[in-house]
């Protein structure tokens, strides 16, 4: 199967690394990481060891293959939906945090997009060179739920590669659950500077969970059926599984880039105003860290969202 995986950071890298070793990839990111993978190959090491060499490049306009797989960061989907635009692809799935499924299949009309969760983590280590922290799942499914012959495709060609996967028929569930995950780890880990396992534990666990909580209360307001302790549960299983991680807001933190928030958080609020659901943990959690993204001049300042 040809497979382009656009967006090779971290996961990219680990999962367009893991799928050349069955298949042909081609891998879209930026240098020195793209050159290096170009002239010496990609090192996958940590749980996972592998030596591979997939294509890479720097530009994703006017490409073709039969999966495109979106591992950008949530505010770069975008961009990256211009770029798939010019190319022709039997599907798209992004593995991109948020609900960013919609805003891709608008901007592709006439290409079927999948919804798609992954929970392998992974980290850059150095330019031609990613570390596998933790061997995870990836799901993928219809937007809607139900049945997808493509999305059948896609996860047999992911076992083909060593890669664990399920073809998922209740993906709305899942990707709110993993919202959930998110909402719960990324913003307090980032905020108190902590290790995701301690997210969960006192004083930040009453936090983590309550926002976790919002999420499933905007679930079910969407038709979605995740109940409370499903969205803490499932929260409190990736939290323990990946305890001496770092999120991925923890080291965008670290490092002086900019959060997921929006796609987070913001996620979260809108589609609260929207439904009447208050998000009040989510709503604050939103407002310090774009409070601290407005202090790194990584965004321009904005008024105060409106209460719930």
């Amino acid at each position: 199967m040809e497979v382009l995986v656009y967006g090779a950071g971290a996961l990219g890298s680990l999962v367009g690394g893991l799928l050349a070793r069955a298949h042909d990839v081609t891998l879209v990111g930026r240098d020195p990481h793209v050159r290096r993978v170009r002239t010496a190959g990609l090192r996958i090491d940590g749980a996972i060891a592998a030596d591979v060499s997939p294509r890479a490049v720097t530009d994703g306009r006017d490409r073709s293959a039969d999966v495109a797989i979106l591992t950008t960061k949530a505010y770069d989907v975008d961009a990256a939906a211009s770029d798939l635009a010019t190319g022709t692809y039997d599907v798209v799935v992004p593995l991109s945090n948020g609900l960013v499924e919609e805003r891709l299949a608008d901007a592709l009309s006439g290409t079927p997009v999948l919804a798609g969760t992954a929970s392998y983590g992974a980290r850059l280590s150095e330019p031609g060179r990613v570390t596998c922290t933790g061997v995870g799942e990836v799901t993928v499914g219809a937007l809607a739920g139900g049945p997808d012959p493509a999305a059948d495709r896609v996860a047999r060609a992911f076992d083909a590669a060593g890669i664990e996967s399920v073809a998922a028929a209740d993906m709305p569930r899942r990707r709110y659950e993993k919202l959930a995950v998110n909402a719960g780890i990324n913003g307090p880990s980032a905020l108190a500077r902590v290790e995701n396992g301690a997210t969960v534990a006192a004083p930040i666990g009453a936090v983590a969970r309550a926002a976790a909580r919002e999420v499933a209360a905007v679930a079910r307001a969407e038709r979605v059926g995740l109940d409370d302790d499903a969205a803490v549960a499932a929260l409190e299983r990736v939290a323990v599984d990946t305890a001496a991680n770092h999120s991925s807001m923890r080291e965008d933190v670290a490092a002086g880039r900019r959060t997921e928030v929006d796609a987070i958080y913001g996620a979260v609020v809108d589609r609260g105003v929207e439904h009447g659901v208050p998000t009040p943990t989510c709503r604050t959690l939103a407002s310090l860290l774009r409070g601290w993204e407005v202090g790194q001049e990584l965004r321009a300042g904005e008024g105060s969202p409106s209460t719930d």
